[in-house]
């Protein structure tokens, strides 16, 4: 268990950013120069392959080819080219490494592209396209020739240029030392790296992780090899079960980045398992933020006939102020005030001490008790539909949360975490969240209600959070959980 908050820097030095918002709102992908230049390369080679080849096939072909008149209407090869692009696309043709030189699979994709190109021509037929099977079947290969020497021509340009000291990847290694040879021989194996720095496997501690990063910044490091002995100390039972004829199948950490960032690659001859930022990072963040702002600041304006109404209830139900402020850990382990509307009678935070052992969650971790003797009679029909939240809406426009994440919890709760449980911190807080819409008060057991908050964390999207936010008014209303 942990015992303090060792995740809670010293000193605030710099503002705390959510893990799904970039350093700068601004921020592209590291090396997406080298990606952008990359794939325009190969789209104008493959691009230059198809219209030679069809100018080619028409000359050699075509009766009615007129050698003055090379300036073919772009519609003639413009599905060739959709198909092309489309199906490379899907198979991975444009990515970086062996993609782009696997010979056969670009005849199978090129085949298949010319199949599909085929058939809509064939289905919206154009004047000047010449439809004969010697002139399709000439163009078909010619095309299949052309690319695969555009690829080969681009490969071999591309070794050049990188023997010059051009387009080589900046990348930093984190290794311990035993393992720092034979890591740094595989990645300079691959020939288009060049490692501006090494450091053992303490730099992603969590005290130095900071550091690190801010090291790997100043350097202007472009990706980081991590050494598996840096993040997992021992295989070697592997060997063993292989050796008695067992199979032995390695479950992923749950808190692995999405699966759609998630491929493998061949460094230097090795499988290397790579995780990839969005080309645009932080766009999806910034978009959820000015959403938030949105629809908080609406709501607050539309709602303050319920604000006043619930506030003189409040008063006339017992004594005490209307709003109940706690202070709650957020973003980063940083503590601040939420706010609700009273629902519970003035002493309660010192009654919660003599109420521990009533506690009905599992593992301690979160404080429920179904029948709460200090809530008050309107905090009872508050927190059924919960009206006692709204007031949050304000932390939501001060940036302190979002509408959707991770509930934020007391210092009481979070000093109860097992280290893992930390990551819920990594993201801002949220009024509801995928906890609140699948039983909220129900869920007993912390472990479960943390397994929902990741799950949130690693499949995020602003899809997800429009459907939380469409289920929980639906849980709301009928009262589901809640107590």
């Amino acid at each position: 268990m942990v015992t303090n908050l060792d995740s809670v820097p010293a000193a605030k030095v710099k503002p705390k950013n959510d893990l799904r918002q970039s350093q700068k709102p601004n921020s592209f992908r590291k090396g997406s120069r080298f990606v952008w230049l990359r794939i325009t390369c190969l789209l104008a080679s493959d691009t230059i392959a198809i219209t030679s080849a069809w100018i080619i096939s028409q000359a050699l072909l075509t009766s009615n080819f007129e050698p003055g008149n090379l300036a073919i209407p772009l519609r003639e090869v413009l599905p060739i080219l959709g198909a092309t692009y489309s199906i490379f696309s899907s198979a991975g043709f444009y990515q970086s490494g062996h993609h782009r030189r696997d010979y056969l699979g670009l005849i199978k994709a090129v085949s298949l592209a010319m199949v599909l190109s085929l058939g809509l021509l064939s289905a919206f037929p154009i004047a000047s396209w010449p439809m004969t099977y010697q002139f399709f079947s000439g163009f078909s290969l010619l095309s299949l020739l052309l690319i695969c020497l555009g690829r080969f021509v681009v490969d071999i340009i591309t070794k050049a240029v990188r023997k010059l000291g051009i387009g080589i990847y900046p990348v930093f290694l984190i290794a311990d030392t035993d393992k720092l040879a034979s890591a740094t021989a595989a990645i300079k194996a691959a020939g288009h790296y060049c490692i501006i720095g090494t450091d053992g496997a303490q730099a992603l501690d969590l005290r130095e992780r900071d550091a690190t990063f801010e090291k790997l910044h100043q350097r202007g490091a472009i990706e980081v090899f991590l050494d598996w002995k840096a993040i997992e100390n021992r295989l070697f039972l592997c060997n063993r079960f292989q050796a008695e004829g067992f199979t032995v199948r390695i479950l992923p950490s749950e808190e692995l980045p999405p699966p759609s960032t998630i491929f493998y690659s061949e460094v230097g001859g090795k499988l290397c398992l790579s995780c990839t930022p969005a080309i645009f990072s932080g766009l999806e963040f910034w978009t959820k933020r000015v959403f938030d702002i949105f629809i908080a600041s609406i709501t607050v304006i539309l709602a303050s006939p319920i604000y006043l109404l619930i506030a003189l209830l409040i008063y006339l139900d017992s004594p005490g102020p209307i709003f109940y402020k706690q202070t709650r850990i957020g973003l980063k382990n940083e503590p601040f005030q939420v706010w609700k509307f009273r629902t519970m009678v003035l002493n309660a935070d010192k009654l919660q001490k003599e109420l521990e052992a009533k506690n009905e969650t599992k593992d301690g971790v979160l404080f429920k008790i179904k029948d709460d003797p200090r809530i008050t009679r309107v905090g009872k029909y508050l927190r059924q539909y919960s009206l006692d939240e709204i007031p949050q809406l304000f932390n939501v426009i001060r940036g302190e949360m979002s509408l959707v994440g991770p509930r934020p919890l007391p210092l009481r709760d979070v000093e109860k975490f097992d280290r893992h449980h930390h990551i819920r911190q990594e993201v801002l807080p949220g009024i509801t969240g995928l906890w609140q819409i699948s039983g909220r008060s129900d869920i007993v057991d912390f472990e479960e209600a943390y397994q929902l908050d990741l799950t949130y964390i690693t499949s995020w999207s602003i899809w997800l959070d429009l459907q939380i936010l469409f289920k929980t008014i639906g849980v709301v209303l009928a009262k589901s959980g809640a107590y």
